[in-house]
């Protein structure tokens, strides 16, 4: 009797539920999560999440309102920044040749995935060279003179930070709305990327102003912020898409070359 019971069919019963199938267990495309974790980048801050949206908080429903899933929480969260730095250092090292060669076409590079990671390391590596080698090249400039009135100036440091971290985050945000303001659809976290990486020139730079010949100083200082606004005004004028926006352009060429005066004058005087 029992195992007449047991050998009763049961796919005609009320609540049984069909087996899965093998192609039921088979994963998404990791092409369709490439471009998902891609389009993430494309808004800031970008979704902690894998299907895009804005941010979600703990507990919300997946399919809950878009509204509250895109709110101003996301701002404060650091999972959301942390896909600006998830880059590799073969990435980190093609951008920084990049930008010393500027006609490398880096905005391309940054187009779909910029990172934040490179611009923090170079402003804050900056900031110290320049208050340590600062202080060196006034010594060398004196030791001739007299080297026993020559002290540390801590005032360096808090100028350097000050100074390049305010630059590396305000000019490019002005930049950003200005664009915006004539018709100009830039990304405010690719310009954060391309400023910073345009200060990398002004690490060697700082190294060679060492050398106690006024002359030479001034000639390294003139090629390196050459460069660099060489840098800018080739990447904005690609990131316009053809709008006539040279006044801008221009205008960021000559803040970026007058920041390169301002490090000689203030550290290597």
């Amino acid at each position: 009797m029992e195992e007449g019971y047991a050998n009763l069919p049961t796919s005609h019963l009320l609540g049984s539920v069909p087996a899965v199938t093998q192609d039921d267990r088979k994963p998404a495309a990791p092409a369709a999560q490439d471009a998902g974790a891609t389009s993430r980048l494309q808004e800031f801050p970008p979704a902690p999440g894998g299907n895009g949206g804005g941010y979600r908080p703990p507990g919300a429903p997946a399919d809950g309102d878009v509204e509250n899933q895109a709110n101003w929480k996301g701002y404060f969260n650091v999972a959301s920044y942390a896909p600006y730095f998830d880059v590799d250092t073969d990435v980190v090292v093609d951008r920084l040749i990049s930008s010393v060669y500027p006609m490398d076409g880096f905005y391309r590079k940054i187009d779909a995935n910029p990172d934040m990671y490179g611009p923090l390391w170079i402003t804050t590596t900056l900031i110290f060279m320049l208050a340590a080698l600062g202080n060196f090249a006034t010594c060398l400039m004196q030791k001739k003179k007299d080297l026993d009135k020559w002290n540390f100036d801590v005032g360096y440091f808090n100028w350097a930070a000050s100074v390049m971290y305010g630059y590396a985050i305000i000019v490019p945000a002005i930049f950003f709305f200005l664009f915006q303001y004539f018709g100009s659809r830039p990304s405010l976290v690719r310009f954060w990327c391309m400023w910073g990486y345009s200060l990398f020139v002004f690490i060697p730079a700082s190294v060679l102003l060492l050398i106690p010949v006024e002359f030479l100083r001034w000639v390294i200082i003139a090629l390196a912020g050459g460069a660099s606004s060489w840098f800018i005004a080739l990447n904005l004028k690609e990131c316009t898409e053809g709008a006539d926006l040279m006044v801008l352009i221009a205008s960021a060429s000559v803040l970026q070359f007058a920041l390169a005066l301002f490090i000689k004058v203030f550290f290597f005087a």
